[in-house]
């Protein structure tokens, strides 16, 4: 059985995100994260190869021993005895090399395209940007689990009440889920992958809080199927 834990932390205004996994019984290891604005900021991990093969009470031994390893990550980071540095808001930037892109922006006012005015250079206050917390452990199998912050791009304050949806572009079904971020600006969607019908297939997130949205896009590529032996 495959435990886990995902814990949001305040420290000084800056939310960080605590993930703990059972990384499977192949592998026998607990890998606790400590992610902020998509990076891993801090990695511990401990190996129970000692509780193998697992029964009713090893697996609750293993339970035990993870939530301890992800109380204990968590009480450091609060505490202070765990520092990290959080990185700063990235600003969006064009697609290269199937990396995640981030476009934010905000509808425009029609009040700013009457004729003999001018539209400002710099970007409105209400800008912006969703960031996905854990890019690296999103899909387990078929299953898609994806941990998401709204921030405002101008000082990265929590967007609360955002409406989150997830979409699959280029898939053989439509797929699309939503959900509304919290105060600290969190939202947490889960769904099943469907199966990809184009080269272009991506996985699109958008928040969207009044008049302004912010878009997350991952390309993604289907696993090629193995040829058939004989």
């Amino acid at each position: 059985m495959v435990f886990g834990h995902n814990t949001n932390v305040t420290v000084d205004g800056t939310v960080f995100h605590v993930q703990t996994e059972d990384r499977g019984v192949r592998s026998a290891v607990l890998d606790t994260t400590v992610h902020c604005r998509g990076r891993v900021l801090h990695r511990r991990t401990s190996k129970y190869q000692d509780l193998l093969p697992l029964d009713a009470e090893r697996e609750q031994a293993l339970k035990t021993r993870l939530d301890e390893q992800h109380r204990t990550v968590v009480e450091e980071l609060r505490s202070g005895a765990l520092q990290v540095v959080a990185p700063p808001m990235a600003p969006a930037r064009p697609a290269s090399g199937g990396a995640p892109v981030v476009t934010v922006r905000a509808a425009k006012n029609p009040a700013n395209d009457q004729p003999g005015t001018s539209t400002p250079t710099a970007p409105p206050a209400d800008v912006i940007a969703v960031e996905m917390l854990n890019p690296r452990t999103w899909l387990t199998g078929k299953h898609a689990t994806l941990y998401l912050v709204v921030r405002h791009k101008a000082g990265g304050a929590a967007v609360s009440n955002a409406r989150v949806t997830a979409r699959v572009a280029g898939a053989a079904e439509l797929t699309e889920v939503s959900a509304m971020s919290r105060v600290d600006g969190h939202a947490h969607l889960e769904f099943e992958m469907p199966r990809l019908a184009s080269e272009d297939a991506a996985l699109v997130i958008e928040a969207i809080a009044g008049d302004a949205r912010g878009q997350l896009r991952f390309q993604l590529r289907a696993k090629p199927k193995m040829p058939a032996v004989g």
